[in-house]
């Protein structure tokens, strides 16, 4: 038996399956809260394994990250996000949906319009998300 086919026999994997199991890390408050420091931006993840096989002697690549998108307004996104935590959107538009495929929503003028209106809040809601993550919306100019 090989040594690849022995540390692979320890870890429950064949030489067909390459792929290892995952590897867990038990950090404290604060060497948690440093590291993600030292991250800035970069997901933690990624950062780790970065300095873990860029430093001395690790020789790879480094890898494609992904860069957390900073949020341009934090506020607007805490207004969005408490408009729809008080908002009963979610259940009143899967009622209305319900009633619509059941053919027993009466379409009346003040429905019509209701619905209508609850469509623009949506949007609304939507696009504030949207430039509140730095996000372009539909309605901005490129």
């Amino acid at each position: 038996m090989s040594t690849s086919d022995r540390e692979n026999s320890k870890l429950g994997t064949s030489r067909r399956s390459k792929k290892l199991p995952p590897f867990s890390l038990r950090l404290t408050f604060e060497e948690r809260a440093r590291l993600e420091e030292l991250a800035g931006s970069e997901p933690l993840g990624s950062y780790i394994k970065r300095r873990v096989f860029n430093g001395k002697g690790g020789g790879g690549k480094r890898a494609r990250s992904r860069q957390r998108r900073p949020i341009k307004d934090e506020q607007k996104l805490a207004q969005v996000l408490a408009m729809l935590g008080q908002s009963r959107i979610a259940n009143n538009l899967n009622q209305l949906a319900k009633a619509a495929n059941l053919g027993t929503l009466p379409m009346m003028p003040d429905t019509e319009r209701d619905i209508r209106r609850a469509c623009a809040d949506v949007a609304l809601m939507r696009r504030e998300l949207l430039r509140a993550l730095g996000h372009r919306t539909d309605s901005e100019p490129s």
